[in-house]
């Protein structure tokens, strides 16, 4: 039988990265893609609790999701599309610009592989760094295409490398054509106040929020951050869980509260 893979991602679904996903992985498994209808980026794991959602098929096995999360995809499909049985594996992306460092707690690409995880599907989440790329068509997706049809392949043939509810976030380098793997941890990104005050020509003020700067640092730990394994245009492989636990502070709390 025939392995099943599920898609999603945050860039809406008619994202170029979206499109360029699809054709790698169209004659390795079947596939049924649900995204958001609009672009979702940076929404984190947020679900929709106050209006209903509805699904707008697009094609044989594509649906838009009406102004819905990553994470409502993902949701929504498991419980509504996979009645007898759950997909093979989850993909996330491809995304336009990389999630990395704590950049991870807001991405809606990384988020959509969350919500697989919580409900025991493999799943994996990729981005693509934008490089030189002044506008999303100028993208090139050629790398991450050969990466996730890789990594796919090897899932599927093979079995998942992370235990239950672990997701590997991955992130490939601009301007490369060859896959090179480095193993990373989510380096420390540094982050600024980058808001931007306007005002409509009414007089009434609103706010853009800007992009930060792309720098960071490593933990203090072995290994190499993702940051890094760009930087040296590697393809980057983080594993991540959703286990948010600062473990080494519990007794530091035990402490304060006597």
């Amino acid at each position: 039988m025939k392995k099943e893979i599920l898609i999603t991602n945050d860039d809406g679904f008619e994202a170029k990265g979206l499109k360029i996903l699809i054709e790698a992985l169209k004659d390795v498994a079947h596939l049924t893609i649900v995204a958001p209808s609009n672009e979702k980026s940076a929404c984190g794991h947020s679900l929709t609790l106050t209006r209903p959602l509805r699904f707008v098929q697009v094609d044989d096995d594509f649906y838009k999701l009406d102004d819905g999360t990553p994470s409502d995809c993902v949701y929504l499909a498991l419980n509504s599309l996979y009645a007898d049985k759950k997909p093979d594996l989850l993909i996330s992306g491809i995304n336009k610009g990389i999630n990395m460092g704590e950049d991870i707690t807001y991405s809606g690409t990384v988020a959509g592989a969350m919500e697989a995880v919580l409900h025991d599907i493999p799943a994996i989440a990729i981005s693509q760094d934008l490089g030189k790329a002044q506008s999303s068509n100028e993208v090139d997706y050629t790398l991450s295409a050969k990466v996730i049809k890789d990594l796919a392949v090897k899932v599927l043939d093979g079995e998942f490398p992370l235990p239950s509810r672990q997701l590997i976030n991955v992130n490939v380098p601009a301007d490369v054509d060859e896959i090179n793997y480095e193993v990373t941890y989510a380096g420390y990104r540094y982050y600024e106040n980058d808001a931007h005050l306007h005002r409509n020509p009414r007089g009434e003020e609103f706010w853009w929020l800007g992009l930060h700067p792309l720098q960071s640092k490593g933990r203090g730990v072995e290994g190499v951050t993702d940051f890094e394994a760009l930087a040296k245009k590697k393809v980057s492989l983080t594993p991540v869980m959703l286990d948010l636990t600062a473990y080494q502070s519990m007794n530091r709390l035990k402490d304060f509260l006597a």
